[in-house]
């Protein structure tokens, strides 16, 4: 029991001074910027495609679920509202997360712990390049700006979804439908889509670089860490959930 101790508080330091290098060096100049806006694109424009399609079903499917509700008071004509303030608030910033999540965090753990694997690690700070200005914080502050981008993205194409599952039985104008959803959305609203979105990207990229970077040796590694960085971080995606709701209830 004491050496397990041990093995959890050594961990808890390496992931503060994991941090605490990370802050160091993304505040402190020269800064990255091609190679943040490299990992940007492969963040963000490459995820376009499963983004597009998880956010449209989503959606759709939502708008489905929730119409026989509401059939059975009458109140169908409030169905643009809920599933507005449904996916804005909740859905858009959970999913976009839990994507990117087996998507990019998958891909980051790789990346490093291959790099790790290879010595290319070693190899850079023997070349003076500081790896983890390079490797390690370009990789965050580009999750933490994407992931925010793609949500409200993920927000548009669901309710496009919801639009598209309406019509498909009331005969609702585009025009109606989404006035009724920016008459349903207030700025706390907004606020708490965004507020999630960045929390969550954040996590990603942190988790991801963690679990990548201090990677065990050999083949097997890059698959663990792989493995690794998409359970973390949907695990971690999970508990920030949680912890922003009652956030959130406390400050409404």
């Amino acid at each position: 029991m004491g050496s397990k101790i041990e093995k959890l508080l050594i961990e808890f330091a390496r992931i503060h001074r994991f941090m605490m290098s990370f802050l160091r060096e993304a505040v402190s100049p020269p800064y990255e910027f091609k190679e943040i806006i490299r990992q940007c694109y492969e963040i963000g424009w490459k995820s376009f495609p499963l983004i597009s399609l998880t956010g449209f079903i989503v959606g759709f499917v939502f708008t489905k679920q929730s119409r026989p509700s509401l059939e059975e008071f009458g109140a169908t004509s409030w169905l643009p509202a809920l599933i507005s303030i449904a996916i804005v608030r909740a859905l858009a910033p959970l999913v976009t997360a839990l994507i990117a999540s087996g998507k990019v965090g998958s891909q980051i753990g790789a990346e490093l712990s291959s790099m790790n694997v290879t010595e290319q690690i070693d190899a850079m700070e023997v070349s003076g390049t500081n790896p983890t200005k390079f490797l390690v914080s370009t990789r965050i502050v580009a999750t933490t700006f994407m992931i925010p981008v793609l949500c409200f993205y993920v927000a548009g194409i669901g309710l496009l979804g919801g639009y598209l599952s309406i019509t498909a039985k009331d005969d609702l104008s585009f025009l109606a439908f989404f006035t009724q959803v920016f008459n349903a959305i207030e700025i706390k609203d907004i606020f708490a889509m965004v507020l999630r979105a960045v929390v969550f990207g954040f996590t990603i990229g942190f988790a991801s670089s963690y679990v990548g970077y201090y990677s065990s040796k050999g083949t097997e590694g890059v698959g663990k860490a792989a493995n690794s960085a998409v359970v973390s971080s949907m695990f971690l995606v999970f508990i920030e959930e949680l912890l922003i709701v009652q956030l959130l209830s406390l400050i409404s």
